[in-house]
Order: structure tokens, then sequence, then C-alpha cells
């Protein structure tokens, strides 16, 4: 049994559950639409992002679920989706999850305009069910993705971004919501408005964390999800290169940033990035941010009661930490 299965195994009959939930969440009346999410929803992920809603909601309520936690891992799932629809489009990426994108298959159009779909479904589910609760945590999440994509396309045009707005753009892009996945656990449980911002700090670091994990993938050796380099190729620029830059003699920084800024596509000129960027320390100075955000979330995590869904949250953020892909 693969680890994420394992860690899935105290939630695994709400996560069956959801499966049917989230899919009805989609349906509409128009066919083209349905074929589309139909083929959104045969392509799922992990589904990090529910069990994080299953497994902190049941951490805290003893195991009892009801039914205002399937309604906020179907938000959080739909928004989610909405967002890497929007983000293949922004990035003009004709894969996903090794599947053709939305936006390979039915052209930009079509795919902004399902990913609207998904986010206004998301919002009308919170909505007809008077989760205003749910609604003012999501809607924060989505202003804060939205800031956080919007800042990582300006900096990279000028190349001149540093470790501290690295740090805010990853909080806001990726960080803000698993956050909001742990909120909403707390949230359905009707927790203390306390209880509730502890776990947006602990999501929030699993958060960087993941998002720091997913960076280091640019500097692999093995294919995974996404080409090696890829990050560097769309000027993207991340921890491992940020330090590199900043401690680079003024030679080095400019030829690093004219890799970046003139020969990006260049597959020779990439790899020779990559191998400076580790040669310099880099990747060990990322893998060090990375366990710090790790240590503090399992810190966090121990103020929570302790049962088998507590022991099953820390496995999934050791998994966040420890996967290949």
């Amino acid at each position: 049994m693969k680890e994420i299965e394992k860690i899935k195994l105290p939630i695994k009959k709400e996560i069956d559950l959801f499966e049917g939930k989230f899919s009805n969440s989609m349906n509409s009346s128009v066919p083209l639409l349905n074929r589309i999410t139909h083929y959104v929803v045969n392509r799922k992920g992990k589904q990090m992002r529910p069990m994080f809603v299953f497994l902190t909601a049941k951490m805290l309520s003893s195991g009892k679920m009801n039914e205002k936690v399937y309604r906020a891992a179907s938000v959080i799932e739909l928004i989610h989706t909405a967002s890497l629809v929007h983000d293949d489009v922004v990035d003009s990426s004709n894969v996903r999850r090794g599947f053709f994108s939305l936006n390979a298959l039915w052209k930009n159009k079509i795919a902004v305009l399902v990913g609207d779909y998904l986010l206004s479904k998301g919002m009308l589910l919170c909505i007809e069910n008077k989760d205003f609760d749910i609604l003012k945590i999501i809607s924060d999440s989505v202003k804060e993705m939205s800031q956080g994509e919007l800042l990582q396309i300006e900096k990279s045009r000028r190349l001149d971004i540093d470790e501290k707005t690295y740090f805010e753009i990853i909080k806001k892009k990726t960080a803000s919501l698993i956050s909001s996945c742990c909120a909403l656990g707390a949230t359905s449980t009707n927790a203390s408005q306390k209880i509730i911002d502890e776990l947006s700090s602990f999501g929030q670091k699993i958060g960087m964390a993941f998002q720091i994990k997913d960076d280091l993938f640019d500097y692999g050796e093995n294919k995974i999800g996404k080409p090696i380099g890829i990050d560097l190729k769309e000027k993207k620029l991340t921890l491992p290169f940020i330090y590199a830059l900043n401690n680079s003699l003024p030679e080095k920084k400019r030829w690093l940033k004219n890799s970046i800024k003139n020969h990006n596509l260049n597959k020779k000129r990439i790899k020779e990035v990559i191998n400076y960027v580790k040669e310099i320390g880099g990747i060990d100075y990322t893998i060090d941010k990375l366990n710090e955000f790790h240590n503090q979330a399992l810190k966090d995590l121990e103020k929570f009661p302790k049962n088998k869904y507590r022991d099953h949250l820390k496995s999934l953020v050791d998994y966040v930490i420890d996967r290949k892909y």
C-alpha cells in the first residue's frame, strides 16, 4: 500500500463519500461543461487538501463528522482545482499530472471559463448553506493566492526578488490554501477562534514547506510531475537560485541574471546554472529552511488532542516533506 493510502485509512470512508459529493457539486445543465468536469474528476491528484480538512476536523472532534466538514472539503477542492486550471493558462502549460491540461484540449477561453465556473460553485456552496465562516476563510485565501501570483510575475520580470519577497510569495500563493484547509477543518467543528487561528498557523507552515519542496524538484535528478529546470525556464526565481545570487561575486551574479533573462530556453545553460546553484550550497540552504518549517509545524501539532487522527496528520505533514513528486 502506498504511503498516502496508509495516511488516508482513518478517513477512507469520508474520502470515498467526499468524492461523490465533490463530483455532484460540479454538475451543470451544459453538456460541454459536464464533459470537462468529468475529465477533471477522473484525473484527481493525491487529495491532500481534503485530507487536511478531514484529519483536522476528526482530531478535534474525536472522530465525529458532520455535513459541514464535507462542504468545507468540497469548497477547498473546487477552489484548488479552479486555481490549477487558471495557473495552466497563465503558465501556458499543456500538461497537468501527466495528462493534457484543459487549455491544451479545449483552449484558453474555455479553460478560463471552466475555472470561473468552479470558483463560483465553491462560493455558491457556502452561500446556499449559510456557511459564511467558510466563505470568509476561502475568500481571503483566493485573494492571497491572486496577489501572490501577481507578485511573482512582477518580480520575475524585473529579476529583483530577494529571500523575504520569496517567502511572501509562497505564503500567499501556496501556504494560504493549506492554511485554509486546517482552519476550515476546525471551523466545521465549531472550534474556538483561538484553535482556528492556531491551526491556520500550523497549515501555513506546512504550505511553506510544501512549496519549498516543490521548488527543490526543479534541481532534482529524477523525472517527476514537472520537468527539471522548468521554474528557471519560466523565470521563476526560487530559494536555491536566490541563495546562489546572494552569495556570488558580482561577475557570477551578472552571469546568473543574464542566464535567466536571455538564455532561459537554452538547456545547456540552464543545466550549468543548476550545477552552479548546487555547488555554491543553494540546495543545502533550501533543505535547511524546509526542515525549519517542518519542525515548527510538528511542534505546533503537539498542542492538539493526542489521538490516531493527530498521528495520521503528523504522517501527512511528514509526507509533504518526504514525497518524491
